[in-house]
């Protein structure tokens, strides 16, 4: 992990969960943390993350893969299972595509793979953070003909057939919708949804808008609601007048 001397403004004080076994990484973690004005419980396995969860009130968690009792990435499906909306990033060595991919699907937000720089973790800390923020201030729903995206209950209903859509597809189609026939790049989705835009990761992008598609697809939608736009990016198209079948 390298280190930084860039300042950087306080911010809002939040509860965050690190499970991390190195010692020293988690060391310098809660250093960067603590620095932003938050306050950090660490643990070192799955059992004593979960009984922090049920303990405390958590509104973030760094999430190591490797450790002594198990995959990160079972809490964090155990998390989602629960209806537990509580922001989770992976921290982890495993930096192959199906790793990223098994990652997301499970669940989890942001995927940060290591070695990473102080300056990308505090400022994906800061989006997904901001992001949380964000939800409790946002419209009750939207509805268009067929589709209907509510903000509360994070429910989508398309053609009277419910999605199941990981966290991450959620806030990228609800963005999407917000803004229907407005073309966007993949750096400002990465911007806006991710909240970070660094150059590199605009498969990320990719991914999440071909498994989105796919999930509409399954519904009873004729229509591609998420319209590729080549060599520019992708816009939300609302479902014209259509009876399902």
């Amino acid at each position: 992990m390298n280190g930084s001397n860039a300042t950087f403004t306080s911010v809002s004080s939040k509860k965050i969960l690190l499970v991390e076994d190195e010692q020293d990484l988690a060391k310098l973690l809660m250093l960067n943390l603590k620095s932003m004005n938050h306050t950090v419980t660490h643990c070192t396995t799955l059992q004593q993350a979960s009984q922090v969860i049920a303990a405390k009130q958590i509104d973030l968690i760094l999430l190591d893969r490797m450790l002594p009792d198990g995959d990160g990435i079972t809490l964090c499906q155990q998390i989602r299972e629960a209806g537990n909306e509580l922001p989770c990033m992976l921290l982890t060595a495993k930096d192959s595509e199906a790793d990223v991919v098994l990652g997301l699907e499970s669940g989890a937000d942001d995927y940060l793979v290591k070695p990473f720089s102080v300056l990308e973790l505090r400022a994906r800390v800061k989006a997904l953070l901001r992001r949380g923020k964000q939800r409790e201030h946002q419209e009750e729903s939207l509805e268009f003909n067929g589709i209907s995206i509510n903000c509360n209950t994070r429910e989508v209903i398309a053609f009277n057939e419910s999605l199941n859509l990981t966290v991450r597809e959620f806030d990228l189609l609800l963005y999407l919708a917000q803004h229907p026939k407005q073309v966007f790049s993949r750096m400002q989705l990465l911007e806006a949804v991710w909240g970070y835009s660094y150059s590199g990761y605009e498969h990320t992008v990719n991914s999440h808008i071909n498994r989105l598609r796919n999930k509409l697809a399954r519904s009873s939608c004729s229509t591609d609601l998420v319209k590729t736009v080549w060599g520019v990016g992708y816009k939300f198209t609302p479902p014209a007048n259509q009876v399902a079948s």
